[in-house]
Order: structure tokens, then C-alpha cells, then sequence
């Protein structure tokens, strides 16, 4: 028991870490070739903060535990949505620009009700034993990613965000730095390797955990999985939100939903369909709910107070003692 909770420990320092230098390495990979900052803001950064799911719900779904990979993203949505922002709104009351509350949220809200639609689509009894998400269901909810990051584009575009013709051919007129190519790749080799190897030594450390004293491996996922790799997210929003830049900490968490469900979960239904066995109609409830909260709070005053941020985390709190009461 003691040897697996070292390797939990182990592999999830391992796939933050790896996830920070592979993030790192690309972003400077980009900017030494004169990549615009705003496109490896959208595109690198958000995609090195999902790093983490990704690798643990593919390794895990590889393994034929496919209820810890859905577990991971069901869990790590509600972790964000309930604790992380609640935490920071309780450190410091978050500001959300009304751009956010009309155009962001409701993407995250989409993302959520997509999946929760795809589990149930094919149930013909009150649970989703033995339902699955199919390669075909990934490929919808890839389909809606690329949507997504269309749209993305599209906005930053029409504020002004992105580059315009004219700076994109100065940045490609200006001398690339390629002094610093070998070890950028380096990093973003051995950030790939610690990712790939943390993710293992989690998984398989998770799954022995949850055989050897019958915790079902979907609690495992929505618990010490979800939170394991939720830590960057937790990190950086309770930081931002404590120097006053909430709309980072509130784009932190709602871009981590929509990566986590669309691009991770699609992607890892496309190599390996997953099949339900232990997530239940409360899981998919409660990630819904949570987002449902969250819009709420920040529609009426496009502002989440200290008091809604501990509705929020009170919601977490009732969530987990659910899930253990079920142990």
C-alpha cells in the first residue's frame, strides 16, 4: 500500500513536472521562430495545462480501465468548476467580463452537455452500466474541439488579438532564433517521457489501490485521479485571482473544461473506446449542475462574490461525501 501511494505521489510530481517543461519548451520552441504570443497562448499554454488528463485518461483507457480516464475528466471538470474557482473567489471576489459570460461559458456548458449526452445516448436502464463512448462519439466531440478553437481564433481576430497581415510577415522577415532549437527539443522530449512515465506509474498504482480494497476504479477517478492532475489549474487560478487577475483564473478553469472534455476525451475515445462501468447519472449531474452554477453566479452581477465561491465549495464538499458514502 505504501509502495503504490509512493508511486501515486511519484508520477503525478512526475507528470506536472513534465507538463511544465513541455509547455515551457514549445512556447519557447514558438517564440524563437517568431510565433505570435497570442496564438501560443491559445494553442500551447491551454494545451500544456490539459497535458496532464491527457496522458493519465490515455494510458488509463490503453490499460483497459476506462472508467479512471472518464473518471479523470468528469472529476478534474468538477474539481475546477467548484473548488478551483470557488477558492479563488473566496481569496479574492472574481470580476467575469461579460465576453466571457456570454461567449466562454456557454462553450463549457456545451462541452458538459455534449458528453453527458453521448454517455446516456444508447442506456435503456436507470444506470450507464456497460454504456460506452464510442471512436465515433469521439470524433463528434473532436469535431466540436476544432469548433471550438475556430471560434477561438475568430474572436481574438475581430478584437484585435491576433496579428495583422502586415506583423505577420515583419515576425516572418525577422531573424529566427535558432540558437536555442536543441534545447527547446530536449525539453520537450524529456517533458513528453516524464508525462508518459508518470502517467504509468499513476494509473497502475491507482488501479492496484482500487482492486486490492474494492474502491471502484471511477471513484478513484474522480478523486485522487481528478485532483491529482487538476493541481496546475488549482495553482494557477488561486494565484491570479489573488493578484487581481481574475478574468486568468475564470479563463484558466473554463478553457481546462472544454479541453478536457472535447480534445481529451475525444481524442482518447478515437484510439480506445471507453466503456461506463462504475460513473453513475449523479457524476454527469453534478459536472453539469456546477457549470450550471457557476454561469448563474456570474450572469447576474458578471461578478462570483466570496459567499458564491463558498456555495461553490460547500457543493464540492456534499459531492465528496457522496462519493465516499458509496465506499
Amino acid at each position: 500500500m505504501l509502495i503504490n501511494i509512493a508511486y501515486i505521489i511519484v508520477g503525478i510530481a512526475l507528470v506536472l513536472w513534465g507538463a511544465d517543461r513541455l509547455t515551457e519548451g514549445a512556447s519557447s520552441l514558438a517564440r524563437s521562430l517568431n510565433v505570435p504570443e497570442i496564438i501560443i497562448g491559445l494553442t500551447i499554454v491551454a494545451a500544456g495545462t490539459s497535458a496532464p488528463e491527457l496522458f493519465v485518461s490515455l494510458v488509463s483507457a490503453l490499460k483497459g480501465t476506462s472508467d479512471l480516464a472518464v473518471g479523470n475528466v468528469i472529476g478534474s471538470n468538477i474539481f475546477n468548476t467548484t473548488l478551483i474557482v470557488g477558492c479563488s473567489a473566496v481569496v479574492a471576489p472574481m470580476v467575469v467580463a461579460k465576453s466571457t459570460v456570454k461567449k466562454d461559458i456557454p462553450w463549457a456548458a456545451m462541452a458538459a452537455l455534449l458528453l453527458a449526452l453521448l454517455c446516456v445516448d444508447d442506456m435503456n436502464s436507470p444506470h450507464l452500466w456497460g454504456n460506452e463512448i464510442s471512436r465515433s462519439d469521439g470524433f463528434i466531440l473532436l469535431f466540436a474541439f476544432v469548433a471550438f478553437m475556430v471560434y477561438t481564433f475568430n474572436v481574438a481576430k475581430k478584437e484585435g488579438q491576433m496579428p495583422s497581415e502586415e506583423e505577420l510577415e515583419d515576425l516572418r522577415d525577422m531573424p529566427k532564433d535558432y540558437s536555442k532549437l536543441g534545447r527547446n527539443i530536449f525539453w520537450i522530449v524529456l517533458g513528453l517521457a516524464c508525462l508518459i512515465l508518470g502517467s504509468d506509474l499513476f494509473v497502475n498504482a491507482a488501479s492496484y489501490i482500487a482492486h486490492r480494497y474494492g474502491v471502484r476504479q471511477s471513484v478513484v477517478g474522480l478523486t485522487i485521479v481528478a485532483g491529482g492532475t487538476s493541481l496546475p489549474e488549482l495553482a494557477t487560478s488561486v494565484v491570479a485571482a489573488y493578484k487581481g487577475r481574475s478574468a486568468i483564473a475564470i479563463g484558466n478553469v473554463l478553457g481546462s473544461n472544454v479541453f478536457n472534455i472535447l480534445l481529451i476525451l475525444g481524442l482518447t475515445a478515437v484510439v480506445h473506446p471507453m466503456r461506463i462501468m462504475g460513473i453513475t447519472i449523479v457524476d454527469l449531474t453534478m459536472m453539469v449542475v456546477s457549470m450550471g452554477l457557476l454561469w448563474m453566479f456570474a450572469f447576474t452581477k458578471y461578478y462570483v462574490s466570496r459567499r458564491e465561491g463558498s456555495v461553490l465549495i460547500a457543493s464540492f464538499a456534499v459531492y465528496m461525501c457522496w462519493l465516499f458514502y458509496l465506499l
